[in-house]
């Protein structure tokens, strides 16, 4: 796993696979929260790449080219049945050993187009949400209905607590602004929030009443720690599900806010390049997207949502109709895992059978 959002897809699962008796071993590279949600959830693993990275193509390829030699020397020592996960090294590490590797992603290949070079001639499946695009592997797809994020935040796995918003001290109405590195390597040459525009969403805020936080990947400005959201990683999704606003460069957390009814607003060069993004914006409007080339249009947008008292109402109807249409998807991938190879077969010849999981 290489990112937190990967880490929260599978979580649930490998706790229904290992209170069946299913070894799982858990293999990470550093990224942001990814190592403290583990340590902070009392789970073993393994970390292949203890060092951020440096962000030039080159760095990327030889740490994916390092974390696969990783990889491989713990498959032949572990001798796992079947490999899960969104990197090439799995992959890899499947292709040598004749074990079947299940890529998990939510990106289309046009995004990520150098880790598909690197995965998917390795893989065996390509396990992605049904709008996913996928290049000349389409035979390899097996698309559901859903989202990599609503695995964990569905009803049926998440609640929302108000009571750790009490134990923040939190107020009734605030707004948070996240702001990524964006340095992985689907986000090269990509730009979001600057300095001068997160000074501009803070001054909006306040001025219709919310108390703006800011959640951040790397240290913050002087200017802006008073603003620092201080909270445990796993807390997170809780203390997102009360906001009033989500506005962020990431988009990971821009389908977590809509996974959750929150309003939301993604700000960045990947705006309408990213199909699941795109059906949670044209068919639920779940989220709305904001290239950095229109910058006056976010602080337009951020006006709309903060005036108006209806917008989280709004949101959370749009939610209800996404749950009615999308499947359970924790249920599914467990049943997927401990049914494979029978389940692949089946969704290949009946993809209908995942709507037992609805």
């Amino acid at each position: 796993m290489g990112h937190p959002a990967q880490y929260h897809f599978f979580k649930h699962t490998i706790r229904r696979l290992m209170a069946e008796g299913i070894e799982v071993k858990l293999v990470i590279k550093t990224k942001d929260v990814l190592e403290s949600l583990l340590r902070e959830d009392g789970l073993d693993y393994i970390n292949v790449q203890e060092k951020m990275r440096k962000n030039d193509k080159l760095s990327i390829l030889m740490a994916s080219l390092q974390r696969s030699w990783e990889v491989i020397k713990i498959s032949r020592k572990f001798k796992p049945d079947l490999l899960l996960g969104s990197g090439a090294d799995v992959a890899h590490a499947g292709w040598l050993f004749r074990k079947p590797c299940v890529t998990t992603l939510e990106d289309d290949i046009d995004i990520i187009r150098n880790l598909t070079r690197l995965t998917y001639p390795f893989t065996k499946d390509i396990l992605v949400p049904i709008p996913c695009k996928v290049g000349r592997w389409e035979e390899k797809k097996i698309g559901y209905a859903g989202y990599m994020k609503l695995a964990y935040l569905h009803p049926n796995e998440f609640t929302p607590d108000r009571e750790i918003i009490s134990r923040y001290d939190l107020p009734e109405r605030y707004v948070l602004i996240r702001l990524v590195r964006l340095t992985a390597y689907h986000d090269v040459n990509i730009k979001g929030l600057n300095p001068q525009l997160v000074e501009q969403l803070i001054h909006l805020a306040e001025k219709n009443g919310y108390r703006p936080y800011i959640s951040s990947e790397g240290e913050l400005l002087p200017q802006f720690r008073s603003y620092q959201l201080k909270i445990k990683s796993t807390d997170i999704h809780h203390v997102m599900a009360y906001a009033s606003l989500l506005i962020s460069d990431s988009q990971s957390m821009s389908v977590e806010a809509s996974m959750l009814g929150v309003p939301n607003i993604r700000f960045n060069d990947a705006v309408g390049k990213i199909s699941v993004l795109q059906e949670l914006e044209e068919r639920y409007r779940l989220t709305i997207g904001i290239p950095t080339s229109d910058p006056s249009q976010l602080i337009k947008k951020t006006e709309q949502c903060l005036s108006n008292p209806e917008t989280r109402a709004l949101f959370a109807e749009r939610k209800a109709q996404l749950l009615r249409e999308k499947i359970d998807v924790t249920a599914f991938l467990t049943w997927f895992i401990k049914n494979y190879p029978e389940s692949r077969l089946q969704m290949k010849s009946n993809p209908d059978t995942q709507y037992q999981f609805k």
